[in-house]
Parts: C-alpha cells; structure tokens; sequence
C-alpha cells in the first residue's frame, strides 16, 4: 500500500508540472468540454467512450475491499466495519492523450498484474449518433513478466442527452485460462453491458454486468452498481461487486459467486 501512494503522489506531482498553457488548437478541442452524460472514463470496470484531450492526463485510483458482505454473522462482520479492515486490491491507472480521440495508458493492482491499453474513437455520437471505441489491451502478471493476456473490445454507447449513458461492450480476451486444467478452453468472449444515470447536477448511479458468451467461464459473471459524485475533475464512485477484479482479463474470469458482495471504491482526477 505504501509504495502504491508513492507512486500515485509522484504521478500527481509529474502531472501538475506539464499542466502548462494550451494552444489554440488544443484549446478547441470539444473534449476539453464538461459531459454530462459521461463524467468518468469507465462505468465500474468496463471502460466508456468518452474521450481524453490531447496531451492531457488522466488517473484512476481502484480499491476492492477483500472480504464479502455476507460472510460470517452480522456482529462479526460490523466488528470488520463491513469489510474495511479487511485487505484489498489496489489498482493505479494513469493515461495520456497522445492524437485526437486516441489515448493509451498503464494499469497496475496489488496483486502484480500490469495492464498496457489503448483507446480510439471511431465514431462520435455528435456527428453520427453513436460513439463507438475499439480498445486493445494485455494483461501481464508478476510485473508484466509472465502470462500475458491480450484483449479486444467494441465499446458502443449512447448519450440520453445530458442524462447518462448506456453501453454495449463485446470484447475477446486471450489466455484467460491461467490455471485450470480441466478444460482446453484458453479464450473468452464477453457481452458487458452497463449504463449510467444522472440523479441530480453532480450525482450518477451506475451499473454493468459482463455475461460470458464462450470459451472459458469460471465462477459468475462480474456485476456491479454503484453511486457516484463529481466535483470539478474528480469524480468519487461508491460501488458494490461480486467480485475485486479489475482489468479485462480479469473481468472475463468472473466474479466468485452471486452470493458475494464486496464494498469497493473508485478515484478519478482528470488533469484539464
């Protein structure tokens, strides 16, 4: 935990000091723009199209708490406060703007897995109706040395004004398969699903599930929900998961069961 903090405040520090003056090209940019329909990069886990200004920065702080809701009896679990003092997994995500409508960044959590990703815009939904994103990832654990796990997705969406969002995600995950041996399945095919609504000014609720379509399936399909509040380039989401995965790969290998439900929280700062 230390040594993520230190990270997150060296990437913080690194992003105050290129948050220089704009040019004028750069300041014309509609992304520079507040969206009320999208506020946030992702919905839980499955990410969302909106977009990343060029040369601009954005960081995400994830934390899955590691103990279900429902384990144990209910004095048991308020002596754990639901779940706080339990152990968690921690993920840092910074990402950059490099062409218009393109971004790429890194992804790491606690448990030593890498995620390397990039985004495009295909369409947007101000000239055509539909914002449609193709995103390329791989997954590396310990450190990005071994099993490495490469990643495609379609992200669709549609704007209800500045109301919210909805979202379908296919997407296809190699190597999800890091360790059971009782199948020849090594791939997944996911259809996520996810939407988001906007309760008041600066308040939404989310939710999303990623249904396994093929290939290989463990446990259940991960579903989340949660609320969220903006305030200014940060955005606080409070979210609730079968599950503490967050990457792609991950998410293609389920949740543990739909009896567990985990607290979890996410952290985003947009640097424009």
């Amino acid at each position: 935990m230390p040594r993520l903090f230190r990270i997150w405040f060296v990437c913080a520090a690194l992003a105050a000091m290129t948050s220089v003056p704009a040019s004028a090209q750069e300041a014309s940019d509609p992304a520079l723009d507040p969206n009320d329909a999208q506020p946030d990069f992702y919905v839980t886990t499955l990410p969302t199209t909106l977009r990343l200004p060029v040369h601009k920065l954005g960081f995400r702080l994830t934390h899955r708490f590691g103990r279900p809701l429902g384990q144990g009896s209910f004095g048991d679990l308020a002596g754990d406060l639901f779940g706080l003092d339990s152990g968690a997994q921690v993920g840092l995500e910074l990402r950059y703007g490099l062409v218009t409508g393109g971004q790429f960044g890194v992804y790491r959590t606690s448990n030593k897995t890498i995620q390397f990703f990039g985004q495009y815009s295909v369409l947007s939904q101000p000239t055509h109706g539909l914002g449609v994103d193709v995103v390329a990832n791989v997954d590396g654990t310990n450190n990005f040395r071994d099993d490495y796990s490469p990643g495609v997705a379609l992200v669709l969406s549609r704007e209800l004004g500045g109301h919210g969002a909805l979202y379908f995600e296919p997407a296809w995950i190699g190597n999800s398969n890091l360790s059971d041996a009782s199948t020849n399945d090594d791939q997944t095919f996911v259809a996520g699903v996810g939407a988001r609504a906007r309760l008041r000014k600066n308040t939404y609720v989310v939710v999303e599930v990623s249904p396994r379509l093929a290939g290989y399936q463990p446990g259940a399909a991960l579903i989340s929900f949660g609320i969220e509040q903006r305030a200014g380039g940060h955005l606080f989401q409070l979210n609730f998961s079968n599950g503490i995965d967050t990457t792609l790969a991950q998410v293609a290998r389920g949740g543990t069961s739909y009896k567990d439900w985990y607290i979890g929280f996410n952290l985003t700062r947009k640097f424009y």
